[in-house]
C-alpha cells in the first residue's frame, strides 16, 4: 500500500535559481521605447502639418491662376475725320488698318470713333458716298475696325460684301489671340450660333472655327456672335465638342488673355464720356495735345477704366469748339490728365495713327507701374 502511494507521488524537481532582472537596463529600454513613440507621433504630426500647408499653397496657387487676369480696361477715342486726310479710298482703308493694329499691339479693349463735326452718327449701317464726306468717315472707320477685329472664320457671316470693305484685302491681319487657326488649342473661342435643329433642352450648336461644332448649354437665337468656354475634357469619339457661353470679358478677367476690342460710335466728343458702357464711367481720362504737360513727368494712379482721347487734324480744341453740349473752350478741363506724349517733336504735326503708337508706348510702362503694388483681383469689372 505504501509502495503504491509512493509510486503515485511525482518526483520532486530541484528548484533552479530565478533569473535576476536588471531593472536599470529595463528602465532604459522603456524610456527608449517611449522616446521612439513620441518621435513617431511628432513625425506624423509634422507630416500632417506639411500636407495641410501644401494643400493650402496649392489652393492659393489655383486661386492665383484663376485671378491672373486683367481687371482694368483701356479705351481709346479718336475722330473719324482722320480718314479724310487720306488721298484715296485705298489709303483710307490702310489708315484704318494702321489704327487697328496700333490698338491691338497695346491691348486696347475699346475704340470709340467720335464725330469731330458734331453730327449725329449712331450706326455703322449706310453706304459710303465718297472721300471727304463729313460723317461718313466715322462709319467707314468703325466698319473696318469691326471687320479686322472679327476672327477670319466668322467674317463671311457678319460682313457681307460692302463698298467700305472693297480694299480690306490690303490690310495686315491683327493676329490677336482670339484669331485662332482650326487646330489651335484654347480654353476660349469666338463663334456664331448656327441655325440647326437640336433637341429641346440640349442648347444650341456653335461654329467656333474648329473641325467640330460646339454644343453650348443655352438655347440662343441663330446668328449671334458668342464667346464659348470649352470643357476641359472632351469626348474624342463624339461628333461635336461641348462648352458653355460666357461673357466676352471673361478671357481677359479670368484667363489673362487679350480678347480684342469693341467699337463704339459717338456723335460728338461729350458723347464719348456720357455714353460709356461702364456703369461708373471712366475713372481716369487722359487727353493728348502738344499743349499738354510733359508725359515723362506724369504718374498714373490705379484705375478700373482708362480712357485716352486723341484729336484730329486740328487737335482736341476743334472738337471742343464744335460740340454744342460743351460750354468750355479749354479741352484740358475735361480730362484728369492733359499730356504731351511726344515732347520736343521734330515735326510740326503728329498724325493720329502715329500719336496712338507714341502715346500708348509711353503709357504702357506707367500703367504697369500703377498696378505693380496692387492686386488686379481687387479691382472688379
Amino acid at each position: 500500500m505504501s509502495t503504491d502511494v509512493a509510486a503515485k507521488r511525482p518526483k520532486s524537481v530541484p528548484s533552479q535559481p530565478a533569473e535576476k532582472v536588471d531593472w536599470k537596463k529595463r528602465k532604459t529600454e522603456i524610456k527608449e521605447a517611449r522616446k521612439q513613440t513620441k518621435e513617431a507621433k511628432l513625425i506624423k504630426q509634422l507630416d500632417k502639418q506639411k500636407e495641410k500647408t501644401e494643400s493650402a499653397e496649392r489652393a492659393k496657387h489655383d486661386q492665383s491662376q484663376n485671378t491672373k487676369g486683367r481687371a482694368y480696361t483701356v479705351s481709346v477715342a479718336l475722330p473719324g475725320s482722320v480718314l479724310d486726310n487720306a488721298q484715296s479710298t485705298e489709303l483710307r482703308t490702310y489708315l484704318a488698318g494702321q489704327i487697328a493694329r496700333a490698338c491691338v499691339v497695346f491691348c486696347v479693349d475699346e475704340i470709340i470713333v467720335f464725330d469731330e463735326y458734331g453730327e449725329d452718327v449712331k450706326s455703322v449701317e449706310g453706304e459710303f458716298k465718297g472721300v471727304g464726306k463729313k460723317g461718313h468717315a466715322c462709319i467707314q472707320l468703325a466698319r473696318i475696325l469691326q471687320y479686322l477685329e472679327c476672327p477670319q472664320y466668322l467674317r463671311k457671316w457678319f460682313f457681307p460684301k460692302h463698298q467700305d470693305l472693297q480694299y480690306a484685302g490690303l490690310l495686315n491681319p491683327l493676329d490677336s489671340p482670339h484669331h485662332m487657326r482650326i487646330d489651335d488649342q484654347s480654353d476660349y473661342r469666338e463663334g456664331i450660333v448656327l441655325d440647326r435643329p437640336i433637341k429641346p433642352g440640349k442648347g444650341s450648336l456653335v461654329n467656333c472655327g474648329m473641325r467640330k461644332d460646339v454644343r453650348i448649354d443655352k438655347q440662343l437665337q441663330s446668328g449671334l456672335r458668342v464667346t464659348v468656354k470649352l470643357n476641359k475634357t472632351q469626348n474624342q469619339e463624339s461628333k461635336m465638342c461641348k462648352g458653355v457661353v460666357v461673357a466676352p470679358h471673361l478671357p481677359r478677367t479670368e484667363g489673362g488673355v487679350y480678347w480684342g476690342y469693341s467699337v463704339r460710335l459717338a456723335s460728338c466728343l461729350s458723347a464719348v464720356f456720357a455714353e460709356s458702357p461702364y456703369g461708373e464711367g471712366y475713372d481716369l481720362t487722359i487727353g493728348t495735345s502738344e499743349k499738354g504737360g510733359n508725359m515723362d513727368q506724369a504718374a498714373l494712379s490705379p484705375f478700373k477704366h482708362l480712357l485716352v482721347v486723341f484729336g484730329g487734324l486740328q487737335g482736341l480744341e476743334a472738337s471742343v469748339d464744335t460740340d454744342q453740349h460743351l460750354e468750355v473752350t479749354d479741352p484740358s478741363v475735361l480730362f484728369d490728365l492733359y499730356l504731351n506724349t511726344c515732347p520736343g517733336q521734330g515735326s510740326r504735326t503728329i498724325r493720329t495713327e502715329e500719336a496712338i503708337l507714341v502715346s500708348m508706348a509711353g503709357l504702357r510702362q506707367k500703367i504697369t507701374a500703377a498696378f505693380s503694388d496692387v492686386s488686379n483681383g481687387s479691382l472688379k469689372n
